[in-house]
């Protein structure tokens, strides 16, 4: 029995344990993967889209294929980049407004209860307001040439998810924490700078990534729905009631490249603000 399991053990391979792991990739490799893989992807359906119009017959008025799109992009540059400005300007405005509002109203609800209380139906209207309806009625109150319908409109769509993912994260701390800063005669600002603020900073980031692309969106349909042209939104709709769908098309492709521009900005923000690990969490 001795000399079988001794043979056993010999022909049995080492670090059978190991083995079965998964393969590690390295930290570099990582990072790259993440960049190669999404654009990989995107060419290989951005190929397989070309291959169907085109062998498949599918008209340009159903499915305009993607290089007739980029030939409207490069034909009608300027308008691209004049209305990407406007739209991204107007989503910008909205969404630092709504940030500020979000985080100010979030810290009043969590330092006092009632204003909790009544904030909560208030917050739970403005989640539902539909942006359609919406956005003709402020463009007909502020006029045909003001973009403030516009802008308010993104500010009121980012302000709820900050609002809530704020007033979520100043809960976080422990009691414990801030019976340790009142031993020490900490007033309610240096609580909320020292404790409350750091320990809320990963819930305000993430509320604000969240949106970021909620504000271009609103600001898209409130171009869509009247207002002044120039627009993203607007050029699509007259776009689209044209027949011109290649530039439709090609408008769209600006709208997610910015949404993708203003996701990616608040992502590094993210990263950037979170180095440094904030004490005195809940963690």
């Amino acid at each position: 029995m001795s000399t079988s399991t001794a043979a056993n053990s010999i022909m049995t391979p080492r670090g059978g344990a190991g083995t079965s792991r998964k393969r590690q990739w390295s930290p570099r490799t990582e990072s790259t993967l993440r960049v190669v893989a999404p654009i990989t992807l995107g060419l290989i359906v951005l190929g397989m889209w070309q291959l169907l119009v085109t062998v498949g017959g599918v008209s340009d008025y159903l499915l305009p294929s993607p290089a007739s799109i980029v030939g409207e992009l490069v034909e009608f540059w300027p308008a691209v980049v004049s209305a990407t400005i406007l739209t991204g300007t107007n989503a910008l405005l909205g969404l630092i407004v709504g940030s500020l509002l979000g985080i100010v109203l979030s810290a009043i609800a969590a330092r006092w209860h009632i204003a909790d209380q009544m904030s909560a139906p208030i917050i739970a209207a403005l989640a539902v307001v539909p942006i359609v309806a919406l956005a003709p009625v402020l463009n007909s109150m502020f006029g045909a040439d003001s973009q403030f319908g516009r802008q308010a409109i993104a500010a009121i769509a980012s302000f709820v998810p900050i609002f809530i993912n704020t007033l979520r994260g100043f809960r976080q701390t422990r009691p414990v924490h801030r019976d340790l800063m009142r031993a020490y005669a900490a007033n309610s600002g240096q609580l909320l700078r020292w404790l409350t603020l750091p320990t809320a900073r990963p819930f305000i980031l993430t509320g604000i990534r969240i949106a970021s692309s909620l504000a271009v969106i609103s600001a898209l349909v409130a171009e869509y729905f009247g207002g002044p042209r120039g627009g993203l939104g607007s050029l699509i709709a007259t776009s689209a009631a044209s027949s011109a769908y290649a530039r439709a098309w090609a408008y769209v492709a600006a709208s997610i490249a910015l949404g993708l521009l203003f996701y990616l900005g608040t992502l590094a923000l993210e990263r950037l603000v979170l180095r440094r690990v904030p004490t005195g969490g809940s963690s």
